[in-house]
């Protein structure tokens, strides 16, 4: 019967996960499955592949925080330098 039970472990987490820290979750998880060795070979490949999926999906979210963090911030991102923090601009 595990067949089944991966089966339907695989058609449930199909989906994309509503948020980042639940594909970071999802992803560690199955990391820690597949690095115990509890899976089939036929499972991880499964495995592998959504694990490919939730890294893209996580990579994506960064990529779009990252975009709108540059666009609050408009051209004051900039790399910090020791002489900026003494500076008082305000």
């Amino acid at each position: 019967m595990p067949r089944t039970s991966a089966a339907a472990g695989t058609a449930a987490t199909a989906a994309l996960p509503a948020s980042f820290e639940q594909a970071m979750e999802e992803l560690e998880q199955l990391v820690a499955r597949m690095e115990a060795g509890e899976l089939p070979l036929e499972a991880s490949v499964a495995a592998y592949k959504r694990g490919s999926e939730l890294v893209k999906f996580c990579a994506a979210q960064l990529e779009k925080v990252d975009s709108q963090v540059r666009l609050l911030e408009g051209d004051m991102l900039k790399p910090f330098q020791a002489s900026d923090a003494g500076a008082g601009d305000d």
